[in-house]
């Protein structure tokens, strides 16, 4: 089974390395292909006002100066001899829940890999605190990783679809088990803008990552976080609402 991994923390990050560890425990045929420098937030967004590089660090493993989007397209179009059997974005560094996944560079490269027809994951460790930098634990990761893959590796999952996996801020021990549950809701009007001054004395404007309130509706991502579960999320690309299909078009009609 070929393997292609990804991330948008950089592919230097401790998460890619996670990820690659759980990769490990299903097949040796392991391609990395990452941005080359963090890009949280990234969203899936593509370089269009500047060129691409591509640098490859060592046998299967490239460095892209782009997006993870970008990295997903170089590696499928440039880098790899054949396409993957399964795509696995990761291991982020912080939670991917609710509508986060909007802004997720680390979902948006498995979206990229879904539209591309290939079985894609994200996985994303939650941490405790703010400011914890690359010293934010990766044991539930790394401890429940394989245990919530090996099931989707033949699963029979629908085209354009993908996987969402959160992983709680507990240590492996205390994970209570894993749950297959709905995509949650954030209140985004408690959002924070941190602003300050330059050494020059201009202002600068830097968006927070504050605690987001959020309702723990029964059977959602953010629920299973908060019992102690890993939280797994079925996300579909079809952003249709079908039923107000209906509505608009009797508003459009004659």
């Amino acid at each position: 089974m070929r393997i292609l991994l990804t991330n948008d923390d950089g592919v230097h990050a401790p998460g890619l390395k996670v990820l690659e560890e759980i990769a490990r425990q299903f097949s040796d045929d392991i391609w990395i292909c990452a941005p080359s420098e963090e890009q949280s937030g990234a969203g899936h967004s593509l370089t269009l006002t500047r060129p691409v590089r591509l640098q490859q660090l060592g046998e299967r493993r490239f460095a892209v100066t782009g997006t993870p989007t970008d990295s997903v397209m170089m590696a499928l179009r440039t880098v790899m001899p054949s396409p993957p059997d399964i795509i696995l974005s990761g291991v982020n560094r912080g939670a991917n829940l609710g509508d986060d996944v909007t802004y997720s560079g680390t979902v948006s490269a498995a979206i990229e890999g879904a539209l591309a027809g290939i079985r894609s994951v994200a996985f994303s460790q939650v941490y405790a605190r703010e400011g914890m930098g690359d010293d934010v634990p990766f044991g539930a990761a790394r401890e429940w990783g394989a245990k919530v893959l090996a099931p989707l590796i033949d699963a029979p999952l629908a085209e354009r679809t993908l996987i969402n996996i959160n992983f709680p801020a507990l240590a492996p021990a205390e994970v209570k088990g894993i749950r297959v549950v709905r995509q949650g809701f954030h209140d985004y009007s408690r959002g924070s803008i941190v602003e300050g001054r330059d050494p020059r004395g201009y202002r600068y404007f830097w968006f927070g990552l504050h605690a987001i309130e959020h309702t723990l509706d029964h059977g959602t991502d953010l629920e299973a976080i908060d019992d102690g579960f890993v939280a797994v999320t079925p996300l579909q690309l079809d952003f249709t609402h079908y039923s107000t299909i209906g509505l608009l078009a009797e508003r459009y009609a004659g």
